[in-house]
C-alpha cells in the first residue's frame, strides 16, 4: 500500500470542548456524538482507522476554534498550552504514528510566538494550525508581526484552517445547506489567504510556509485573475499574488478527493505543492485512501503527494 502521511487530522483536547461544540450544533446528535467519540481517541479506532487508509503518519491537531474563540487572553493562553502539553503527552505513546501541529493563543502574538518555539523545541511539533481569525482579527495585521516573524525563522508550517465568518455571509441566508464546510468556509478561508498575499506579508517575510487545505480553497483556480486585478488596482507588491502563491503555499487534498481539483492544484502550484490530507473524522478516511491510490497520477507524483512533499515541507 502506498505510504501516507495525512496533514489535517483532528483531535479534541480537556478544556476545549466548549469551544468545539457550537459547530455541531446543527448536525443530527448521533453524527455530532460519533465526531465527538472519534476526536478524544488516540488508540485502536484512530490507529485502525489509519491502517485501513494506508496512513503511516498523522498531523494531530485540535478541532477548531479552540482558544481562538476564548475573548479572556490569559485564559486563551493557559487553555492552549495545556492542550499542546495534552497532545505531546500522547504523541510520545505512540511516536511512530503521531505527529502535531501546536494550538496557539493568537490573542497574544509574542506570546504564541514563544509556545510554538517551545512546541517545535521541546515537543518536535511540525508548526501549527491556526483556525481563521481570532476574535474578528485576521493575520495581515500588524499586531501579529512577532508571530510572524518567529515562524519564518523557525520554518514553521502554518496550515491556516477555515472556521466561521465574523458575519455570515448574507448572500447564504435562505441556505443553510450552503454554510460552513459546503461554501462559506471556502471563501472565508481563500480570502484569508489573499490578505496575507495582497497586504505584502510574503514580501516581509518571504520564507514563510502556509498551508491551506480543501485543495487550496480554490485559490489555484484563479491565479490569473489575481494577477490582472492586483495589476488593475495598483496593488504595490514586489511579485505578482501568483508567484507568492506558488513559492509560500502549500496545499492538502483534506476532503476534495476529485481528480480535477487535484489536478488544477499541481498544475497552478506546482508538483511539491500538494499533499495528502483525511480530514478524520470528518471525512471518509477509508474513500480518501483509496483516491490517493487510484487517482490517475505518474507513480513518482503519486509518492510526492502522498509521502514525500509533507516529508520535506515538515522535516521529517
Amino acid at each position: 500500500m502506498l505510504r501516507k502521511i495525512a496533514l489535517e487530522e483532528h483531535f479534541l483536547a480537556p478544556g476545549l470542548i466548549e469551544y468545539w461544540m457550537p459547530t455541531v450544533a446543527g448536525l443530527d446528535p448521533s453524527i455530532a456524538s460519533r465526531l465527538y467519540t472519534r476526536l478524544n481517541d488516540f488508540g485502536e479506532m484512530r490507529l485502525r482507522a489509519m491502517d485501513t487508509a494506508g496512513i503511516e503518519r498523522a498531523v494531530l491537531s485540535i478541532s477548531g476554534p479552540g482558544v481562538q474563540a476564548e475573548r479572556d487572553e490569559v485564559s486563551a493562553v493557559r487553555r492552549a498550552r495545556e492542550a499542546n502539553d495534552f497532545l505531546a503527552r500522547e504523541i510520545e505513546k505512540r511516536p511512530d504514528r503521531y505527529l502535531g501541529f501546536a494550538h496557539l493563543a493568537m490573542q497574544d502574538p509574542r506570546n504564541a510566538a514563544d509556545e510554538l518555539e517551545r512546541c517545535a523545541r521541546d515537543y518536535g511539533f511540525c508548526g501549527t494550525m491556526i483556525n481563521g481569525h481570532t476574535n474578528g482579527l485576521y493575520l495581515d495585521d500588524p499586531r501579529f508581526a512577532p508571530f510572524w516573524e518567529r515562524a519564518e525563522v523557525l520554518g514553521a508550517a502554518v496550515y491556516l484552517h477555515p472556521c466561521d465568518p465574523v458575519v455570515p455571509a448574507p448572500v447564504l441566508d435562505g441556505f443553510p445547506a450552503l454554510r460552513r464546510a459546503t461554501w462559506e468556509w471556502g471563501f472565508e478561508t481563500g480570502s484569508h489567504a489573499l490578505r496575507l498575499v495582497f497586504s505584502g506579508l510574503f514580501d516581509r517575510y518571504p520564507k514563510l510556509k502556509l498551508v491551506l487545505g480543501h485543495m487550496g480553497e480554490t485559490l489555484p483556480y484563479l491565479l490569473a485573475r489575481f494577477d490582472s486585478r492586483a495589476k488593475l488596482y495598483g496593488i504595490k507588491l514586489a511579485k505578482p499574488p501568483s508567484q507568492y502563491l506558488r513559492e509560500n503555499l502549500y496545499v492538502t487534498i483534506s476532503g476534495l478527493c476529485a481528480p480535477e481539483p487535484l489536478y488544477c492544484a499541481v498544475g497552478a502550484l506546482g508538483p511539491d505543492r500538494v499533499m495528502f490530507a483525511a480530514d478524520y473524522p470528518f471525512e471518509n478516511i477509508e474513500a480518501a485512501g483509496q483516491f490517493m491510490e487510484s487517482v490517475r497520477l505518474e507513480e513518482g507524483l503519486r509518492a510526492a503527494v502522498a509521502f514525500d512533499n509533507a516529508e520535506k515541507l515538515l522535516g521529517l
